[in-house]
Formats: C-alpha cells, structure tokens, sequence
C-alpha cells in the first residue's frame, strides 16, 4: 500500500499495531468477561450495533454459533429507543459495538438488556461514555482516535475484541494462537494489490460483493466502504441468495468481488462465482 496520505489510509496502516496493542492490553478484561460469561451459561446471545459496528456484529454472530452452538440474533435499537418493549433476557447475554459509545439508542437497547435480566458487554473505543457505564463489562479495542468518516480500524479491532473473547470464554487454544498471529497476517494483507478490480468499476455503475457464513458480514462491510468513500452503489448478498433476484441484473462486464474464507462455505462461493462469470459479470 503507498504511503499514508488521507485519515482512512493511515488508520487501515495502524490496524495490525491495533491488533498487537489490544491483545497486548486487554487480557484481564477479557479474563474477566469470560467468567462471568461461563458462570452465565447463557441460551442464546443478542447484539446491539448499528452501521460497521452492526457488520462486526454479523461476523461474531457466524463465530458464536461456529463455535458455541448458541444463537445468536441481531436486535434492532429501536425496539427499546423508540418502541420502548421490554425483552425477556434473563438467560441471554447482550453484546453491543460502538466506537464512540455515545449513541443514544445503542445505549437504550443496552440499558433495557441489562434492566431485563442479560449479562451486557460492550466493545468500545471510548471507556468513558454512556456505554461504558451501563454495562457489566465494557472492553476497550484499543483502536485509538478514529478521524476518517469510514471505519476502518476500530471495525478490525471489534472483531478482534470479540474473538478474543470468544477464545477466553471456551478455552479454544487453537484461536487463541490464530489471534496472535493475526497481527503479521494484517501486515501481509496491506501489499495486497486490487489493481484489477479498479479498473473494472464505473464511476456510475454497480457492484455485487458476495460471502456466505462469517465471509458475509465482511462482504456486507466491503459494499458499504464502496458506497461511502468511492460513491459507487454496491451491494453485498449471500452467495447462495444472489441466484434468485439479483443474478437477473448481471450483464457482460459487470463486476462481482467474491470473498470466501477457507471453510465448509467455500466451494460453494466458487460456485457461485463461476456461474456468474458465465452469465457475464467480470469475476475477482
């Protein structure tokens, strides 16, 4: 990647010392949750974020469920910020994303959580903030000032923070030791070049990004970074859901961007990117 010249790019080249500093500051905070998590032995699992912080939310929804076999569902703000319905959650634990902590509904949902009986988490970038104070335990990501409009850092960092979790809680060594490596793998990642993806794109036109499983919610992510830094409308899809509609819109040239983990999901992410090469789109 070239040298920093804009608030998004060098906060993308601080990520893999973001990773470093979390897993480096944040162990007993997250020894601490993973307690009261295992003494919670929970039925299922909600989230409460919205925009990226709702997209890392989706990836730790995948790794949950992957891992726990506990459910987990996504709750909109709203039921508690506007509705003002109350949810039985004395057998769930509540888990909310937001960088700043500030957010008034975010802050509604995670209070009527804690007030109907959840274990309530947080992962912040502010400790200090209306978030932090309500909940049993808020865990800084440790992404650091956060100036560019898009997410970047603190995306990584909340999925990091989560996993991170995730491992302390059920003891899983193996994602343990994946964690530590992450940081070397993010440093790897930005000589990543996308040179032919570019000069696929129009300044007017679209783009289908597809995942499935936990590859889907970065998708969900990859489309929205498109629309608010490049104003290009893309759009994110499961792999498998983008063969009934949406495949009708790919003609000759139009560009679908596969992302696909090396898990049980990804021969049928080729698959699907294969068929639609042959309907005509341009294939990365």
């Amino acid at each position: 990647m070239p040298n920093a010249s804009t608030h998004m790019r060098r906060e993308i080249l601080e990520i893999p010392e973001v990773i470093a500093r979390f897993l480096t500051n944040s162990a007993d905070e997250i020894a601490e949750a993973a307690r009261d998590l295992r003494a919670k032995n929970p039925a299922l699992f909600i989230t409460i974020a919205r925009g990226s912080s709702d997209h890392a939310a989706t990836f730790l929804k995948y790794a949950i469920e992957l891992t726990s076999g506990i459910p987990v569902a996504s709750v909109g703000p709203s039921v508690a910020s506007i509705y003002n319905v109350n949810l039985n959650l004395k057998n769930a634990v509540s888990l909310s994303i937001s960088q700043s902590g500030a957010s008034p509904d975010i802050v509604a949902a995670t209070q009527m959580a804690h007030d109907n009986g959840a274990l309530t988490l947080a992962l912040t970038n502010q400790l200090s903030s209306p978030l932090g104070d309500i909940t049993d335990h808020s865990i800084n990501i440790e992404a650091g000032p956060e100036l560019s409009v898009a997410a970047t850092k603190s995306f990584v960092s909340s999925i990091v923070a989560g996993l991170a979790l995730l491992a302390e809680w059920k003891e899983d060594k193996a994602l343990k030791n994946a964690l530590k490596a992450f940081p070397d793998y993010a440093k790897e990642a930005l000589d990543c070049t996308w040179d032919g993806l570019g000069d696929a794109l129009e300044p007017d036109g679209s783009l289908f990004v597809l995942g499935r499983g936990p590859s889907w919610a970065i998708a969900n992510e990859v489309a929205l970074k498109f629309k608010e830094t490049c104003s290009i409308h893309a759009e994110a899809y499961s792999a498998a859901e983008v063969m009934h509609g949406p495949m009708a819109l790919v003609e000759t040239g139009f560009p679908v961007l596969t992302l696909s983990a090396r898990d049980a999901a990804l021969q049928t992410s080729i698959a699907a990117a294969d068929r639609l090469a042959g309907e005509g789109a341009v294939s990365f």
